[in-house]
């Protein structure tokens, strides 16, 4: 399980409003897209955000995270960690991930597959701090 300080160093990249990319598109970091994107995104470490008033029309997103911020997203959607679809979004497609949460207000339009997730945490290398949240993310995915 990554620490405050590991998630906090990583890079952020932003393409802006005004920004329109189509094609495939890959990264490792964080990425914000607050403009147009139409492709495939393929970035099973990378964690991405769509924007409010972004636009995404995707044939599939695979993403270790995915967070839907406002944005509209056309297209299935794959997160190894979870995704969060915030008061606002509009989604069309499937999604499989091991954690979901849907809040108020969003517009959703597709089928959710749920993975079964155990804990990437060795119970003899770790504090128990971590072990306990890594065990709380479990009891998340089994409900």
């Amino acid at each position: 399980m990554a620490d405050k300080n590991e998630i906090e160093k990583k890079n952020i990249t932003v393409f802006g409003e005004e920004t329109e990319f189509d094609g495939v598109l890959e990264f490792s970091d964080r990425l914000v897209i607050t403009g147009k994107f139409s492709g495939k995104i393929n970035a099973p470490a990378g964690d991405l955000e769509i924007a409010k008033n972004a636009v995404c029309k995707v044939d599939k997103i695979d993403a270790n995270s995915i967070i839907v911020a406002g944005g509209d997203v056309n297209g299935d959607m794959n997160a190894a960690e979870r995704v969060e679809i915030c008061s606002g979004s509009k989604v069309i497609g499937n999604i499989t991930t091991a954690r979901i949460r849907i809040a108020n207000n969003v517009e959703f339009s597709g089928d959710v597959n749920m993975l079964d997730k155990e804990p990437e945490v060795d119970l003899f290398s770790v504090a128990s701090s971590e072990y306990k949240q890594a065990m709380l993310i479990h009891s998340d995915v089994i409900k």
